[in-house]
């Protein structure tokens, strides 16, 4: 029997395997089309997803094969009117290394995270189809379209929209569907465009946009609104119609499109599903939520909520937690998958409405809540400490940036855990927080000395498997051992005031806040989890 069974091998399903396979879980993952899908679909990671991906140690290879955002060009009536770049303001800071989402073809994206789950001894299985499953108190068994059958003790759905996993669990993607916003697109190959612009001819019946495929020497992503016929239905997506709409909007002549394939029509639908998990079957990705395109959030979304789901699996597996902490996973993302809903559909509103004039483009889709970075659980079961607001709060998942209050603004539990640049006191080795989250443990940081005992008993009693304490001490200098936060950029990005405890979760989120002399604080809580639905 395989721990995990994985339905589904794009970005979400992909994420959530490496994430198991690193921490030893059995896993397996299938995919019902026959070889590896060559869409580029989704065009990239955003801030957040980048440091997920840097979590799971491939975000160098993401970034390589990727390239920043690009200028966006606007046309009216086939005639540049207007750059823009938004993120030309955007920097990284101590705390986000992360400040723009990055050009990738989806396909890229999911070459590098196969690549990684192969380090990791595990491969995707092509040409598996899922077509039903029972199961009981101890297990999932999957039967495929073969009659293969697989045994596995959980079983998660990542398989999209059309969602097999969802079906045959009898959820619902309950919403609605705006049939008249209609949208072709496609993979194209073209020469001649500057590929250092996303070009976007936008008139007032209708346009063309083409971004350049980063990694190819002629591939561009098309979108459209499409043709229509006499009755103003939408023409079905083609060769022939891509063109005749370029040369309807882009008014270049002689710009001719060698292919096009993976073509389709896009119709924007907001829906999502009530549950996320039944028994010993979870879903994840589009597969429990689908929105408009604006923002880019759709496959981001998917890869953060198996960022959410990856430990808490592999805890419950391994007997380092009781079967309840499943029930955070629902508990934490669905509301995040609400709030992508409303912010989704506020920014196509937005662009729709900017489009309306000349000068107007897909610039007005990007604020930065779409950086995902301000995401947090602050309501969740499993934040700890300082103040905690509900669920129900009205901010949807925000954490706190600029649109709260100062008071709201300071760190709390459930939040995003800030990386910070120090130094390790041994070498003199520059070293960020980041570097020290990453992998499949809980970390444990005490600022000042006051935290040093109960660092000690708590790493004493749960071992380095589990988790990792350091001490971050202040100022250029301390014994070995010591994180040099020497110019108080940790202390300044936690909101630590006073000596204090920091128990950061295996996904970067912050479980805990507790006074620096609490020895108990931090064992106490992953003892807790021990107990959780026990």
């Amino acid at each position: 029997m395989t721990s995990v069974l994985i339905v589904g091998a794009g970005p979400t399903g992909l994420t959530l395997a490496c994430d198991l396979a690193r921490r030893g879980i059995a896993v397996r993952i299938i995919e019902k089309s026959p070889e590896h899908p060559r869409s580029s679909r989704a065009k990239g990671p955003n801030p957040r997803s980048l440091e997920v991906l840097a979590d799971l140690g491939v975000v160098d290879e993401v970034l390589a094969a990727g390239t920043a955002p690009l200028t966006m060009r606007k046309y009216r009536h086939g005639q540049p009117v207007a750059d823009a770049q938004p993120f030309l303001g955007s920097r990284p800071t101590p705390d986000a290394p992360y400040d723009r989402p990055w050009l990738l073809p989806q396909w890229r994206l999911e070459e590098i995270l196969r690549d990684r789950l192969a380090d990791h001894g595990v491969r995707v299985e092509l040409g598996t189809e899922l077509v039903r499953f029972t199961q009981d108190a101890s297990g999932v068994t999957a039967v495929l379209a073969d009659g293969r059958q697989i045994d596995a003790r959980y079983l998660v759905g990542c398989d999209g929209a059309h969602s097999t996993s969802r079906k045959l669990l009898g959820v619902p993607l309950a919403g609605r569907t705006a049939e008249e916003l209609v949208m072709v697109c496609g993979d194209v190959e073209l020469d001649g465009p500057d590929r250092g612009y996303w070009h976007q001819w936008l008139d007032e019946d209708g346009g063309v946009m083409l971004c350049p495929i980063p990694g190819t020497r002629s591939g561009w992503w098309f979108q459209a609104s499409p043709e229509r016929d006499a009755q103003g239905e939408p023409l079905a997506p083609s060769r022939d119609g891509f063109q005749r709409l370029l040369d309807r909007h882009a008014r270049i002549p002689g710009l001719r499109l060698a292919d096009a394939t993976l073509l389709s029509t896009y119709r924007v639908n907001v829906r999502m599903v009530d549950r996320f998990r039944v028994g010993r079957v979870l879903l994840a990705g589009d597969s429990v939520h689908v929105h408009p395109v604006a923002g880019g959030l759709g496959m981001n979304t998917g890869i953060q909520d198996a960022f959410n789901l990856g430990w808490k699996l592999a805890l419950v597996l391994t007997g380092q937690a009781g079967p309840g902490l499943l029930d955070t996973y629902e508990e934490e993302r669905l509301p995040i998958a609400a709030w992508t809903l409303d912010i989704t559909s506020e920014r196509l509103q937005a662009t729709l409405e900017a489009i309306k004039e000349p000068g107007g483009g897909l610039d007005s889709v990007f604020t930065p809540e779409t950086n995902t970075l301000g995401l947090g659980y602050r309501w969740s079961s499993l934040a700890v400490g300082r103040e905690k607001p509900d669920a129900s709060d009205g901010q949807g998942g925000q954490s706190g940036h600029d649109e709260q209050d100062a008071h709201d603004a300071r760190l709390q539990p459930g939040d995003r855990a800030p990386d910070a640049p120090c130094r390790d006191a041994a070498t003199g080795a520059p070293v960020r927080l980041f570097e020290l989250f990453a992998g499949p443990h809980f970390t444990l940081l005490g600022f000042g000395p006051g935290a040093a005992r109960a660092l000690r008993e708590t790493a004493a009693e749960h071992g380095s498997d589990s988790l990792r304490a350091y001490q971050v001490a202040d100022g250029p200098h301390g014994p070995a051992g010591q994180v040099l936060d020497e110019h108080g950029l940790a202390r300044s990005a936690y909101g630590i005031t006073e000596d204090a405890l920091v128990l950061v979760r295996p996904d970067s989120h912050v479980a805990l806040i507790a006074p620096a002399g609490d020895t108990r604080a931090a064992a106490d809580y992953l003892d807790r989890l021990k107990r959780l639905g026990a």
